[in-house]
């Protein structure tokens, strides 16, 4: 006898939560925020000056990136780090200068944080030649290998291997470093994410993997996309792993420092999910519909800045004047990179085929 036919088929997942079908999903939920302050952090008054200034270095220069994308003086994608600089600023302060960085193409912060100056980032931006990455690579693609940031890639999870292999070098070459890999909540159940680590846990490398949990993907919450906590998915792995506050630099920096140490004493690999709030869409062109205006405003109230500033405060560390002064020199430099990436020349054409071939003058075919 033939089964009988639902009238209704459904694969997404539908009424999650307390949401009612069809509904916009909530974004990440954070877990409560480090209790401890700098000093029991190790961390002196004159890192949180600079880490104040890093954080806001990179929420005005996205802004004004942002502003100069709509006048038409670049095109292509932007996809924008707002509200989780926290992250970069944390995990750079509490990593070694040759730790080596990789991340996705929400870069712009990592590049800043990873000594890209403003100049060099906002001409990469425009497509000129003294961009970071000779303008070639656009907003996806800032590089400054040579302090050991290996970029921002295009693919998504398309790094995730990349990041591991940097840890087998580092291994096998013995020199004490550690790579730490960065990437959405959209990569997460990407194949490539675990084949990386299977191997990286079969090998012993000393490798961190870090999901930057924004929420949404590109577009879709977390519960709709994919099954249970996104943690989880070091425990097919026997991988150590933790959920991290991504809103406060000090909860970000606190549990970066112990699990690099951890990490580079036994050579084992790491996953942390790093949950935190995108306030731009996927990109310029995302109208942001799966989201409503009123969760946005409440992310905001935890905004990783204010907190940081409202501490320096409270901690009598600076004066608003001593603040105020910051967030100038700060404005002035992402203004002066403008008018340097505006002012500057686009990459000669002898320049096409440069940095893309091992010979000097490769064989092309007609």
């Amino acid at each position: 006898m033939a089964k009988k036919k639902n009238n209704e088929i459904n694969f997404a997942p539908r009424g999650i939560g307390d949401e009612k079908d069809g509904a916009v999903q909530k974004g990440v939920d954070m877990p409560a925020p480090t209790k401890k302050k700098h000093k029991s952090l190790g961390l002196s008054e004159d890192n949180l000056k600079a880490m104040y200034e890093q954080m806001y270095l990179q929420r005005r220069f996205e802004e004004r990136a942002m502003q100069q994308y709509q006048k038409g003086k670049f095109g292509g994608f932007l996809h924008l780090y707002i509200g989780q600089e926290a992250i970069s600023t944390g995990t750079v302060f509490a990593l070694n200068d040759d730790d080596d960085i990789i991340t996705a193409y929400r870069d712009h912060g990592w590049g800043l944080c990873r000594g890209i100056s403003p100049d060099e980032g906002m001409a990469e931006l425009f497509g000129k030649k003294t961009g970071c990455s000779k303008g070639k690579g656009g907003s996806m693609h800032f590089a400054k290998t040579e302090n050991h940031f290996w970029g921002g890639y295009g693919i998504v999870g398309g790094h995730i291997p990349i990041g591991g292999g940097l840890a087998f070098a580092n291994k096998y070459n013995q020199n004490g470093r550690i790579s730490a890999t960065f990437f959405g909540d959209g990569a997460v159940d990407q194949g490539a994410l675990h084949e990386t680590f299977n191997i990286a846990q079969l090998w012993g490398l000393p490798a961190i993997f870090v999901v930057e949990n924004n929420g949404y993907s590109m577009g879709t919450a977390a519960r709709r996309h994919t099954v249970a906590e996104i943690v989880d998915r070091a425990k097919g792995y026997g991988m150590k792993s933790k959920v991290v506050n991504g809103m406060d630099v000090f909860s970000v920096y606190e549990a970066m420092k112990e699990v690099a140490e951890d990490v580079r004493e036994n050579s084992e690999p790491y996953f942390l999910e790093i949950r935190t709030y995108r306030y731009r869409g996927h990109s310029m062109s995302d109208p942001q519909k799966y989201r409503t205006k009123e969760e946005l405003e409440e992310y905001q109230k935890n905004d990783p800045i204010e907190r940081l500033k409202s501490y320096l405060k409270d901690e009598k560390i600076l004066k608003d004047k001593e603040i105020e002064e910051i967030e100038e020199k700060v404005e002035q430099e992402v203004l002066d990179a403008v008018d340097f990436a505006d002012n500057s020349d686009f990459p000669d054409e002898s320049a096409l085929y440069d940095d893309m071939f091992a010979e000097d003058e490769p064989y092309f075919h007609n």
